[in-house]
C-alpha cells in the first residue's frame, strides 16, 4: 500500500514532465513553423521579382524590335529619297553632300540671305545653314518631335519655298559629345539621324516642300558649331540644320 500510495503521488510529477516536453516540443514546432512561412514569403517575393524582370525584359525587348523596325523604315525611306533624286537628276546628280560639290553648272548666282525668327541663319560658302535648337524641336535626348516644333518647321518650311523654290536642301541632325543616355538609341549617329529622319518626315508630310529637294544625313558630334567644353556649347551643338544648296532639283 505504501508503494502504490508512493506511485500515485508521483503520477502528478510525471504527467507535468511530460506536459512539459510537449509544451517544448510545441513551441519547437510553431518556430519550425514560422521560418518555413519566412521561408515561402521569401521565395514569394523572390519568385514576383523575377516575374518582374522578366516583364522588364519583354518590355525592353519589345522597345528593341521596334526601334529596329523604326530604323529599317527610315532606311527604306532615305534610299528611297536618294533614288528619287538621282532620276530627278540623272546619273551626275544623286542629290548626296559628295556629288553636290561638283554639280556648279546650276547654280543661280548666289543665295539670298533670309531671317527666321528662333533659328539662326548663316553663310557657308555658296550654302545657307537654318540652324534650329535641339530643345526646341525633341523631347531630350529623344527624337519625337515637341508640339511647339510644328509650328517653327512650317515657318521655316514657307521661308524656304518662298525664297529657295527648287534648291536641294539637306536635312543634317546633329548632337553634342555625351554618350547617349537613352536606351533607344545605340549612339549618337543613330540619334542624329533619328532627329534628322523625323524632320525629313514632318517637312514631307505636312509643308510644300517637295521630299524630291530633300536629303537626310547625321553627323552626331563630328561637327560642332562651339566647343562642347561648357554646358551652353552642348546645348548650341545639339541641333538640326536645313542647308539650302545653290543646286536645283530638275522639275
Amino acid at each position: 500500500m505504501a508503494v502504490l500510495a508512493c506511485g500515485c503521488a508521483q503520477n502528478p510529477l510525471l504527467l507535468q514532465s511530460q506536459l512539459q516536453n510537449l509544451q517544448q516540443q510545441q513551441a519547437a514546432l510553431a518556430k519550425r513553423t514560422d521560418e518555413l512561412l519566412s521561408r515561402a514569403t521569401s521565395l514569394d517575393t523572390d519568385n514576383q521579382e523575377l516575374q518582374s524582370l522578366l516583364a522588364q525584359a519583354a518590355q525592353q525587348r519589345r522597345v528593341l524590335e521596334d526601334q529596329v523596325a523604326v530604323l529599317q523604315d527610315q532606311l527604306r525611306s532615305a534610299t528611297a529619297q536618294i533614288a528619287r533624286l538621282r532620276e530627278g537628276q540623272g546619273e551626275g546628280q544623286a542629290g548626296v553632300p559628295a556629288n553636290l560639290a561638283s554639280q556648279r553648272q546650276q547654280r543661280v548666282g548666289e543665295l539670298p540671305l533670309v531671317q527666321i525668327p528662333g533659328a539662326v541663319v548663316r553663310r557657308d560658302g555658296d550654302v545657307i545653314r537654318i540652324e534650329l535648337a535641339g530643345s526646341r524641336l525633341f523631347e531630350r535626348g529623344g527624337a519625337r518631335l515637341l508640339p511647339e516644333a510644328g509650328p517653327l518647321l512650317e515657318q521655316v518650311a514657307d521661308v524656304l519655298v518662298q525664297n529657295y523654290p527648287r534648291q536641294i536642301i539637306g536635312i543634317e541632325g546633329h548632337t553634342d559629345s555625351d554618350p547617349v543616355q537613352s536606351g533607344r538609341w545605340a549612339s549618337n549617329h543613330q540619334l542624329s539621324v533619328g532627329r534628322a529622319m523625323a524632320v525629313y518626315d514632318y517637312l514631307a508630310a505636312r509643308t510644300r516642300l517637295s521630299p524630291r529637294r530633300l536629303f537626310v544625313a547625321g553627323h552626331c558630334p563630328n561637327h560642332p558649331v562651339v566647343s562642347n567644353g561648357t554646358p551652353q556649347g552642348k546645348e548650341r551643338n545639339r541641333r538640326v540644320e536645313l542647308v539650302v544648296y545653290p543646286e536645283q532639283v530638275m522639275e
